[in-house]
């Protein structure tokens, strides 16, 4: 069950997410905070230069293995507006985060992208346990899912 702390990050994720979107990227947003609630690291989508790498997710795991114990990440938790690709599951795992908590889900964002004629992507759309089965997921968050629907419709139609 998602509490209020939940819920104000969750709402960042979503703000980011537009942000990436309004400087011309894919909308996604990120937040990683630690055992206590507290934000520590935060980051968007940047792969409109090319480097389809550049995941909030994947930042955020690098950014946990550089800058906290692993006793800290094992306490942790990431937000983030879209469940995790394999590329983040894996990151995440692989640093030892525990948490993920997400706003819509893979089966959401493939059918939504589905309903807008766009072509799946290189890489196979899974969820975040069928590549890391142990780690703890929560998602997705139907109260702000439509507001990350509109944001992919507005970047794949313009609208």
């Amino acid at each position: 069950m998602l509490n209020e702390t939940d819920m104000r990050h969750l709402r960042r994720c979503v703000e980011l997410a537009e942000e990436a979107l309004n400087a011309g990227d894919e909308p996604f947003g990120s937040v990683l905070v630690d055992a206590e609630g507290n934000a520590r690291a935060e980051d968007r989508n940047r792969v409109a230069d090319g480097d389809r790498t550049q995941h909030p997710e994947f930042a955020l795991a690098r950014w946990a293995a550089s800058h906290m114990t692993p006793e800290e990440r094992a306490g942790a938790t990431v937000y983030t507006s879209g469940e995790h690709c394999p590329m983040c599951s894996a990151a995440h795992a692989w640093v030892g985060l525990a948490r993920i908590v997400y706003v819509s889900s893979t089966a959401q964002l493939t059918q939504w992208l589905n309903d807008l004629g766009v072509p799946p992507g290189p890489v196979a759309a899974l969820p975040v346990n069928t590549i890391a089965p142990d780690v703890m997921v929560e998602g997705p968050v139907p109260e702000l899912a439509e507001e990350v629907r509109a944001l992919h419709v507005r970047l794949h139609t313009g609208t």
